[in-house]
């Protein structure tokens, strides 16, 4: 599996084994958000910030990645549904992991809810593009998300252990998933896999210092970095915010010690 070990060693730090990734594939969901005007410019942002990878749909790639500025980590989202469907938890694949490679993806990602209607239709999706991933020694990034009538609160860790494990039951390489808002449930959760996992930002937080102390949670708890993406991307500054991450994420800093040096 060289192909794949060089392809995630573009993704995930090889001396931290951590990851920042700044999803920027809102625009098939929700058209085109504020911070995702000009995509190429946003990218250049956050790499200058020293973010790893991005993730993009396969039609934005040309419109918004290596442009120009620094260089960083690809990934491609392969699965997706806009909020004017019937069922927006009901992700379809939109791309396969071929294409995402010919357009010189370093990695794929895939979004499954655990617990939505149409779960069984989404681990179905979930293992093709798994054995395709195989095939080609690409990494694949796990959405994992609890989202149905079942589930009460998406952040409880009873549902999100569960997502977690599946994400890497299937054959995930990184998975990410909702922080559960403490480190000793989250410190079970990222013990009980064997592959990274990384939490999402979701709706952009109040204060800064709240996502900065969420996330140094995180890795206290062992977890392996974030994929942030509203958060930064509608951030004041998106690079100084990325390196805030950064200092949290791969040079182990407090929150205090990033707000003292960074201008946030």
């Amino acid at each position: 599996m060289i192909g794949k070990q060089i392809r995630i060693e573009r993704i995930i730090n090889r001396k931290t084994k951590r990851t920042i990734i700044i999803p920027m594939d809102h625009g098939l969901t929700l058209g085109t958000i504020k911070g995702l005007e000009n995509l190429a410019e946003m990218v250049d942002k956050v790499a200058m910030g020293g973010a790893n990878a991005v993730l993009e749909h396969s039609g934005m790639v040309g419109a918004g990645h290596r442009k120009y500025g620094k260089d960083i980590g690809l990934i491609i989202h392969l699965s997706g549904a806009t909020s004017l469907a019937p069922d927006p938890n009901k992700k379809v694949l939109v791309c396969t992991v071929e294409r995402a490679l010919k357009m010189g993806a370093d990695g794929v990602s895939i979004h499954v809810n655990i617990g939505a209607d149409d779960e069984p239709e989404m681990l179905k999706d979930a293992q093709k593009v798994v054995e395709s991933c195989r095939e080609w020694g690409v990494p694949l990034l796990a959405m994992m998300y609890p989202r149905g009538k079942k589930i009460k609160d998406e952040n409880n860790p009873e549902v999100v252990n569960i997502a977690v494990r599946v994400g890497a039951e299937l054959g995930a390489d990184i998975v990410k998933t909702n922080y559960t808002g403490d480190i000793d449930s989250f410190k079970y959760i990222v013990k009980g896999v064997h592959v990274p996992v990384i939490i999402a930002g979701g709706p952009k937080m109040d204060t800064v210092k709240d996502l900065l102390q969420m996330v140094h949670d995180s890795i206290e708890a062992g977890g392996a970095g974030v994929a942030f993406g509203r958060n930064v991307f509608q951030s004041e500054n998106p690079t100084e915010l990325v390196r805030a991450l950064f200092k949290i994420i791969h040079e182990n800093y407090t929150v205090e010690e990033v707000l003292k040096e960074l201008k946030l």
